[in-house]
């Protein structure tokens, strides 16, 4: 099969189109060919080397997809061969990736396709929409009626929060560095968006804070501001960090513990899988039932695996600022 490589960890120009073999499925496992696959920081993380995680060599970056079954395993009970699926969790802890056009996975990472749903669209909900529901509704146990703030709501994860957060029924602000941006926030259901590039966000925040305090603040930057923080959340509040592995901040130990807040923090491939499942299951039937609306920033074919690298990693540890929705790759 054809797949995107990395020989060796390092820029994106180290990708290479390879022929491969194409992996067999053992007990439990579902051969899956692939449709599309989208990329995430974490996966431009692994590919250049920046974070501790093994990974085989060659090495196939890619942690989501959506395809067809094209082969199950023994024991494989859920899918049978032409299935629509789609999921996550590739190419992570020494797994390989999605940027081929076969991927094979444990069935527990694989999810059924909702009818009306088109693929580009499942492999570009997997992770991110994955991780914004358990980041909203089990670490931030967010209720309708309470105030949401996430940083980023055109990004990845932000644009599933500020639309999850909605259907819940909750208030929700965020914010976004161009006009446009500005405007696709508001129509998913954002309340306010502060311009983080033209207006002061402490100034903003601290107003909007005191007018009415958060309940909860999913933090998606990697150098969060822990003062600023903890001065606008109410009493009880919630604060949800996903990223910023090399961040050290100081933080502001007495107001957080008499305001009795919470802060809470994690990975989504470190969750178990049922956890991730029940998440998936309400991502898809938002999706199906046009709740959710997924912006795709940039298509590529496979076969520009490393440019679409190149230009995820330029929008996100660049803060190029060019990106709205996600990056996918076309396969098939």
């Amino acid at each position: 099969m054809k797949a995107a490589c990395v020989q060796t960890q390092g820029p994106a120009s180290n990708m290479q189109m390879l022929e491969v073999p194409t992996p067999i499925p053992g007990p439990g496992e579902i051969l899956v060919r692939v449709k599309y696959s989208a990329l995430n920081p974490i996966d431009v993380y692994l590919r250049a080397g920046t974070i501790p995680m093994p990974v085989p060599k060659p090495f196939i970056p890619g942690s989501d997809f959506a395809g067809v079954v094209e082969a199950v395993g023994q024991g494989v009970a859920k899918f049978k061969v032409g299935d629509r699926v789609w999921g996550s969790n590739q190419g992570l802890l020494g797994r390989q990736g999605t940027l081929a056009q076969y991927v094979c996975t444990h069935e527990k990472w694989v999810y059924p396709s909702p009818g009306g749903v088109e693929d580009s669209l499942l492999a570009a909900s997997a992770l991110t929409g994955i991780t914004a529901h358990l980041a909203v509704s089990d670490s931030g146990q967010l209720k309708a009626g309470q105030r949401l703030f996430v940083t980023g709501g055109t990004g990845g994860v932000g644009s599933f929060v500020v639309q999850m957060a909605r259907i819940l029924g909750a208030e929700v602000v965020t914010t976004a560095g161009s006009d446009e941006k500005i405007q696709q926030c508001k129509s998913w259901g954002a309340s306010h968006v502060i311009n983080h590039r033209t207006e002061n966000l402490k100034e903003k925040l601290a107003a909007l804070g005191a007018e009415k305090p958060f309940d909860v603040w999913i933090e998606t930057q990697r150098e969060p501001d822990f003062d600023l923080m903890v001065s606008t959340m109410a009493p009880g509040g919630r604060m949800v960090l996903i990223a910023g592995r090399a961040a050290r901040p100081q933080f502001p130990v007495g107001p957080f513990y008499l305001k009795g807040l919470v802060l809470t923090g994690f990975a989504m491939f470190n969750n178990p899988p049922e956890r991730q499942r029940l998440a998936a299951l309400d991502v898809a039937k938002w999706l199906e039932d046009k709740k959710l609306e997924v912006k795709l920033g940039a298509v590529y074919p496979l076969e520009q695996a490393s440019e679409a690298h190149a230009f995820l990693e330029a929008n996100t540890v660049g803060m190029a600022g060019k990106l709205i929705g996600k990056v996918v790759v076309r396969v098939a």
